[in-house]
């Protein structure tokens, strides 16, 4: 028997159809051990040694690949072709060794796409482990350890707030808090243009002011709006003439098949995928066979696809879209490592594949990979010129026309930012002489714009082109930021947090090594270096090592209160910007003879008074300069029953109102959609939960709050939402009996039972049928026996079967359902006291004996009591003023 592993088990599958019956294929659904999160995991002074930890969810699995390989001839390890996969099979392989489950024959085999043909071709050329690509691997690893076990700890002490730095996150972090600044940074300046509309055998065109008073214009050139007039004036009252045509032929060439990064870019601008999506869908797609591996830098096809490309070409269109050669594309990205092809489908004669996410990035991959293969297209440029009589105004009008599409007739790359100068337009025919007709003149008003944010296209973009990271990580770098809350996204771009922000500060103030551009690009070429075999792997970490380490301490030594007096520094013109009336932008509006400057609390930075504790004026972070506005407390009045006095707070998480003190105090979050909150709100909000009556059915309660996801109705353990803040004290009982049937009946986000989403063929190991449900925590697919949550980024109703299956069969190998395991367990409970005399091994390194004393979980319950206050700070409760930590 010849044991294959692979990473899923959807490739698994395919795979083993292909082979036949002396293979058995296993999956090792991805990593199957890594780095223990804990110090002394990369030891640095025993020359870099490292401990790994097998994953606690792939016991079951390695058991199973160390079963089969103690009963397999020939191991081939069939792992992804890149440096992820080839250190995914050393990890199998260094595991069967300690196990002493080692076939006598190991060989190494990879394929750019999961075909019958591509797979058995590459069973007959197998290798060893590339050990370079393994040293690479080890090398970026250890780097992401040390960089980030050694700067964390820093940050959590020196920077309260801060969760985590990253080499690859922290610069990607920079660009778009550095992008962030240029905004804040930029000043508009106004300027005008000037244009004619114009008409000429019937067809209308407009004619652009380029030339006044006989000097040239350029974009800023019309500056206000007296010389915009005047300019208009000369135009109106001019009589203009052809005074030339000038038509030039122009080529475009279509642009290479998609790479990792060119494919995450395109996603985003044109279907509006996340990197994350793209991948995902993109990996569902390569192990159903239908494209070539994804995680690729190439550019360039193999051969035998391009022939292929070509002749899909000839078959749909005639003989002028196929040009007389084939196509040959160099890849012009920095860094790049062109070992395997570019992202193309495996069959052209397959143009559609499926529906929903897949077949959407399908079709997306087949018309740009049969777009690279076809003839230019053909375009025309022309420009006419038009003077008046005394040659001291011009106008000009541009169009462009499309004589053959060539590869356009397929596909066209989108771009991120259009340019403003729209020359799409087809101009009538005109020749020297001719005087068109003048219909109108505009002149209109413009400012110059800030860089606009990073889009996740145009990110990835700045990222590949600047050389940092690598394209197969930039999903999950992107979702690092996103997740630590370092970022936020409206409307698909990247805007700043205030913890984002202040760390990269952080960053650029003690550490500005290490998230300078060029040196993180600088080490990617160094671990680049290490995959060629053009250095050793532990000489790189030992010079990264060698510097960063004295840094990082030097660092830890210094006092909470000297760091923040140091970014009060750093960021003094982003926090006190010059102020108009020319007053000390320091100067504290509440007490006027203090000073503001910049203070840690145990929720992050904020801005107080140097006369702090008798003045309590706060200002937050991210409001800067004089915009900022005084976080005082606000006297809304007293109560109507109780005569406490109500106040409004902003705290850590927003604004909250408080009655009374200290613990007894009532609090409660403002909702945000109340825009002017007075004291009748007040009174309402602290007199949550309100009870709305007597369910006629039940005779249970039904009561009206607001909780974490916004106002709702309970009643006997089911929820009903309502839509807003005031439906919480409005809504009466027939329509609150309405609401909870609504919701019961699984059309009012209740949690009860609910048609399925989408109903999807049986699983093919448990013949469950599938379905995809939506729970309370989001869609997730089941079998009738595991349930699996969908990623944040998938939509339900797109969900294909493969998909489903390679969800639940993830969920499958991280061993049987939590329910199902308890009830037996209550069942035997008494045996469990004869569990620490049994100490045989089971199988994975640990013992009965250790395991029974996880018993002893119970004392720490009594802790937990106190965990309802941390939640309620959460959400606006118990807030308090921030404190000082370094006072």
């Amino acid at each position: 028997m010849q044991l294959v592993i692979v990473e899923s088990p959807a490739k698994a599958k395919t795979i083993e159809k292909y082979l036949g019956k002396d293979y058995k294929v296993l999956a090792s659904y991805g990593h199957v051990r890594d780095l223990p999160p804990k110090d002394g995991s990369v030891r640095p002074d025993e020359g870099f040694e490292m401990d790994w930890e097998l994953y606690g969810d792939k016991q079951k699995q390695v058991r199973a690949i160390t079963d089969a390989a103690k009963e397999a001839d020939r191991l081939i390890l069939a792992t992804d072709p890149d440096r992820e996969g080839e250190a995914i099979s050393w990890h199998v392989l260094e595991l069967l060794k300690k196990r002493r489950a080692l076939p006598k024959e190991v060989e190494r085999v990879t394929f750019n796409a999961i075909t019958k043909a591509t797979v058995t071709k590459a069973m007959q050329e197998p290798r060893e482990l590339d050990q370079d690509l393994i040293d690479a691997y080890l090398a970026r690893r250890a780097l992401d350890y040390l960089f980030g076990f050694t700067l964390s700890p820093v940050l959590w002490r020196k920077l309260p707030g801060a969760k985590s730095a990253g080499r690859v996150q922290s610069v990607a972090l920079r660009l778009i808090v550095d992008r962030e600044r240029e905004i804040e940074a930029f000043k508009p300046q106004e300027y005008w243009s000037v244009a004619a509309l114009m008409a000429h055998d019937g067809t209308d065109f407009t004619a652009k002011l380029v030339q006044f008073e006989g000097e040239k214009l350029d974009r800023l050139s019309l500056g206000d709006e007296g010389v915009a007039m005047r300019a208009k004036a000369a135009v109106e009252s001019g009589a203009f003439k052809v005074e030339n045509v000038e038509t030039k032929p122009h080529r475009r060439n279509p642009q290479p098949p998609f790479t990792t990064s060119t494919l995450q870019q395109e996603a985003a601008r044109k279907l509006g995928f996340s990197a994350s999506q793209t991948m995902r869908v993109a990996q569902g797609l390569y192990e159903q066979g239908a494209i070539t591996y994804m995680r690729t830098d190439g550019v360039q096809m193999d051969p035998s696809a391009i022939q292929d490309c070509r002749k899909a070409v000839a078959d749909r269109y005639d003989g002028h879209f196929l040009p007389d050669k084939p196509r040959h594309y160099e890849t012009k990205a920095k860094n790049a490592q062109e070992a395997h092809e570019a992202i193309r489908p495996t069959d052209f004669t397959k143009d559609k594949l499926g529906s929903g996410d897949a077949g959407r990035l399908y079709d997306l991959i087949f018309k740009r990979a049969m777009a690279s293969q076809m003839a230019s297209a053909q375009m025309e440029r022309t420009t006419v010129t038009l003077r008046d009589g005394t040659g001291r105004t011009e106008l000009r009008a541009s169009g462009q026309v499309v004589k053959f599409p060539g590869f356009l007739a397929v596909y066209e790359e989108g771009q991120d930012n259009k340019s403003d100068d729209d020359e799409s337009g087809l101009l009538p025919f005109m020749k020297a002489g001719d005087m068109p007709a003048k219909k109108d003149v505009s002149a209109e008003q413009h400012f110059t714009q800030p860089p606009p944010r990073f889009s996740e296209a145009s990110l990835v973009k700045r990222l590949e082109e600047l050389g940092i990271g690598r394209p197969s990580t930039y999903a999950a770098t992107i979702q690092v930021l996103k997740d630590r809350n370092y970022v936020r996204t409206e409307k698909n771009r990247f805007f700043a947090e205030e913890s984002g922000r202040l760390l990269t500060s952080f960053l650029q103030r003690f550490f500005e090594r290490y998230v300078a551009y060029d040196f993180t690009a600088g080490m990617e070429d160094e671990l680049d270096d290490v995959s060629d075999g053009r250095q050793a792997w532990k000489d790189l970490l030992e010079a990264f090592w060698r510097d960063f380490k004295p840094k990082s301490d030097e660092i830890m030594e210094l006092k909470p209160s000297d760091v923040t007096k140091e970014l009060d520094e750093f960021l003094s013109d982003f926090l006190f910007p010059p102020k108009d009336d020319g007053s000390d932008p320091r100067q504290c509006p509440k007490c006027a003879d203090g000073k503001l400057a910049l203070r840690g609390g145990r929720y992050g930075a904020f801005i107080a008074c140097s006369n702090y504790p008798e003045c309590k004026f706060t200002r937050k972070f991210a409001q800067p300069g004089a915009n900022g506005e005084q976080q005082d407390d606000q006297e809304l009045g007293s109560h109507p029953e109780t005569g406490e006095e109500i106040l409004r707070k902003v705290g850590r998480f927003g604004p909250y109102i408080q009655m009374g003190e200290g613990k007894e105090a009532k609090r409660a979050s403002i909702p945000k959609d109340i825009d002017e909150l007075d004291l009748d709100w007040a009174v309402k909000l602290l007199s949550l939960p309100r009870t709305v009556g007597t369910h006629p059915e039940t005779g249970e309660e039904i009561v009206a709050n607001i909780g974490r996801y916004g106002p709702y109705l309970l009643h006997n353990g089911k929820y009903g939402k309502l839509k807003t803040t005031a439906d919480v004290f409005e809504t009466g009982m027939n329509a609150a009996v309405s609401i909870l049937a609504e919701a019961a009946a699984g059309r009012g986000g209740g949690r009860t039972k609910a048609e399925p989403i989408k109903v999807l063929g049986k699983h093919p190991t448990s013949e469950g049928e599938m379905k995809v449900m939506s729970g309370r925590y989001g869609p997730y697919v089941t079998d009738g026996t595991y349930n699996a949550t969908l990623p944040r980024d998938s939509k339900p109703e797109d969900l294909t079967e493969a998909e489903a299956i390679a969800l639940i069969d993830a969920k499958a190998a991280k061993g049987p359902p939590k329910g199902k395991k308890k009830a037996p367990a209550k069942k035997k409970a008494p045996a469990k006291k004869a569990a620490p005399k049994k100490k045989a091994d089971d199988g994975e390194g640990e013992t009965a004996a250790k395991k029974a004393p996880a018993k002893k979980a119970a004392p720490k319950k009594a802790a937990a009591k106190k965990a309802p206050a941390k939640k309620s700070a959460a959400s606006g409760e118990d807030q308090g003023d921030d404190v000082p930590w370094d006072a």
